[in-house]
C-alpha cells in the first residue's frame, strides 16, 4: 500500500476523480462489449425488454457516457467513509466488488433484471436474467479493479494519462454524434416533428 493509502486513503476530490473516470470507462467498455457480443440492438427492440429499456437508436443511449460521471460522484460519495477498508487492505478491491455485486446488482431494492426482486417480480425468464448478467459482473470486476489499483499507486503517472486518454475517447464521440445528429435535425423522442 502506498503511503496515502496508509495515512486514511485519498481524499474525497480525489477518489470523486478517480472514480468518476474509472465508472465512465469501465461502463463504456462493459456496454460497447453487451451491445456487440450480447444482441442489444435486437434485445431492447423485443419484449419484455422493450417494454422498459430505450432503443439502442435512441439519443438518450448515445448520450449515456455522458450521464456517467453523475454516477461516479454518487459511488465515491458511498465510497469515501469505506475507503480504509475498500483500499488500506490487500483484498480491498474484492471487498469492493462484493459491495456492488451485493447491493448493486443481486439485491437491489427494486425489480432490477438479474436481481432476487428481479427473479420473482418480473416476466423476465430467470435463465435470460442471469445470462444477462456478465455485462455488470465484468463491469464491476474491472471498476474494482482499476480503482483499487490507481487509488493505491497514485505515483503511476502512465495510467493517470492512460486513464485520461481513454475517458476522452469515451466522451468525445457522443458529444459529436449528439452535434453531428442535431445539426441533421434530428429530433428527440417523443417529439412531435412539427
Amino acid at each position: 500500500m502506498t503511503k496515502e493509502a496508509n495515512e486514511g486513503g485519498p481524499s474525497f476530490p480525489v477518489l470523486t476523480l478517480k472514480t468518476v473516470v474509472v465508472h465512465t470507462i469501465t461502463y463504456f467498455v462493459a456496454g460497447i462489449l453487451a451491445y456487440t457480443l450480447g444482441g442489444y440492438e435486437k434485445s431492447f427492440s423485443e419484449p419484455p425488454l422493450s417494454y422498459f429499456m430505450r432503443p439502442t437508436s435512441d439519443p438518450l443511449v448515445m448520450a449515456g457516457p455522458l450521464f456517467q460521471p453523475i454516477r461516479g460522484v454518487i459511488f465515491a460519495s458511498a465510497l469515501y467513509p469505506l475507503r480504509n477498508v475498500l483500499f488500506g487492505d490487500r483484498r480491498g478491491w474484492l471487498i469492493l466488488w462484493w459491495l456492488l455485486l451485493a447491493l448493486g446488482v443481486l439485491s437491489t431494492f427494486g425489480p432490477s433484471p438479474g436481481s432476487v426482486e428481479g427473479m420473482i417480480y418480473t416476466t423476465i425468464p430467470p435463465l435470460k436474467q442471469i445470462l444477462g448478467l456478465w455485462e455488470v459482473l465484468l463491469q464491476s470486476l474491472l471498476f474494482s479493479l482499476i480503482l483499487f489499483y490507481w487509488v493505491n499507486h497514485p505515483e503511476k503517472k502512465w495510467l493517470s494519462w492512460t486513464l485520461g486518454i481513454a475517458l476522452s475517447i469515451v466522451i468525445i464521440p457522443p458529444v459529436l454524434g449528439l452535434l453531428v445528429g442535431g445539426a441533421n435535425g434530428a429530433k428527440p423522442p417523443g417529439s412531435s416533428g412539427r
